[in-house]
């Protein structure tokens, strides 16, 4: 429940390629600190990096635990996708309301994000490939910063199964 079935320092790191070989035809996004920074300012890689994945026929959509409805429609609007708000990760109803947008089972659908407790948890309870990121930055929202020692032992698990 607790381990994702990819981890990549990069969110940029996942292609195209990755993504045919396992049969992934649409990628639920989380938006802090895997799409955007703590400055809500995202990096032009990322920004490269769906819009290529997009272009490619990939579906996108943001499910975001954050209550930032401004923040979410700027970064929504920037990357021309939708979104869905507080969903509660890893609660089921937010990620399976993206699953009804998208209109894909979920057996072809990939939860992307940087957290362990909510991210993959609630990928993994819906079913879903779940894809671990790095964070984009080190420094963690009060909320977060109490659950990343616990998940950085995990990661270091999952590296040195690689």
């Amino acid at each position: 429940m607790i381990y994702p079935d990819e981890y990549f320092d990069k969110i940029d790191e996942i292609t195209i390629e990755y993504l045919k070989k396992h049969r992934i035809k649409a990628l639920i996004l989380d938006m802090d600190n895997t799409l955007i920074n703590r400055n809500s300012e995202m990096p032009e890689s990322v920004f490269n990096w769906a819009k290529e994945i997009k272009g490619q026929g990939i579906k996108l959509i943001i499910v975001s635990n954050s209550n930032k409805k401004e923040k979410l429609e700027k970064i929504s609007s920037m990357l021309g996708i939708k979104y869905i708000i507080f969903a509660k990760k890893p609660l089921k109803s937010g990620l399976m309301k993206a699953v009804e947008f998208l209109g894909e089972d979920v057996s072809h659908i990939a939860v992307v994000g940087d957290q362990i407790f909510t991210d993959v948890i609630g990928g993994n309870r819906c079913k879903m490939y779940t894809i671990l990121v790095e964070s984009l930055e080190d420094k963690d929202f009060w909320y977060t910063a109490w659950k990343r020692p616990i998940e950085n032992r995990i990661k270091e698990k999952i590296k040195n199964r690689k």
